[in-house]
């Protein structure tokens, strides 16, 4: 879609316009170190979005664990362990080559989200890995993420999405399968059926 220039937003002066100042709290809120009140809500956390950026774009890679699995080492620094996935590590590529990370922890059942922007970097320091074992079966890397300023989101994305409200929710073949969307994508060579019945059991067996 083509905007026409003459309603196109393009300089900091016109953006400045069009929304005005930021209210005192929106920016006192900010902080550079890890709050007590914003460590609460990172230990209460199941689920954080990582943006990433590098040489082939923009990523946001979705994280979750059990409560707290991002772990709070000091006033600014964050350990995100990085468990079983598919290895595309799109993440992991993009912090090597820019080490400018953004993270955004969602909690089930509260309206607020906490949002981190820093830089990290990639460990695999035996002594870590061990430290945030789960089950035995420590991450293959854990994500060192150095805090540079932490704040609260208010909830009005949340309320207005009715995220976390149970009448929304849909069921899972409300929308196509992951072996439908792959058989789809590939062609008749892949069998999206076979692939949609072993996953349940396939993704039980490799969490860890």
């Amino acid at each position: 879609m083509k905007i026409d220039s003459a309603h196109r937003i393009a300089d900091l002066d016109a953006l400045s316009a069009l929304y005005g100042q930021p209210k005192e709290a929106s920016l006192l809120k900010e902080s550079a170190t890890l709050h007590p009140n914003y460590r609460a809500f990172i230990r209460a956390a199941p689920f954080v979005a990582l943006a990433t950026s590098g040489p082939g774009g923009l990523d946001v890679s979705p994280r979750g664990d059990a409560a707290g699995f991002v772990e709070i080492h000091d006033d600014q620094t964050l350990l995100l362990p990085d468990r079983r996935g598919n290895n595309r590590v799109d993440s992991l590529r993009n912090v090597i080559a820019d080490p400018r990370v953004a993270l955004l922890f969602l909690i089930p059942g509260i309206g607020e989200t906490l949002r981190v922007n820093g830089s990290a970097a990639i460990s695999v320091e035996p002594a870590l890995l061990e430290r945030l074992a789960v089950d035995g079966k420590p991450p293959r890397s854990v994500l060192v993420v150095h805090v540079e300023t932490v704040f609260f989101q208010c909830s009005r994305a949340i309320v207005r999405s009715r995220l976390w409200d149970p009448a929304t929710q849909l069921t899972r073949d409300a929308l196509p399968s992951t072996g439908r969307i792959l058989q789809d994508l590939i062609g008749s060579s892949f069998d999206g059926d076979r692939y949609d019945r072993e996953l349940p059991e396939r993704v039980d067996k490799t969490l860890y």
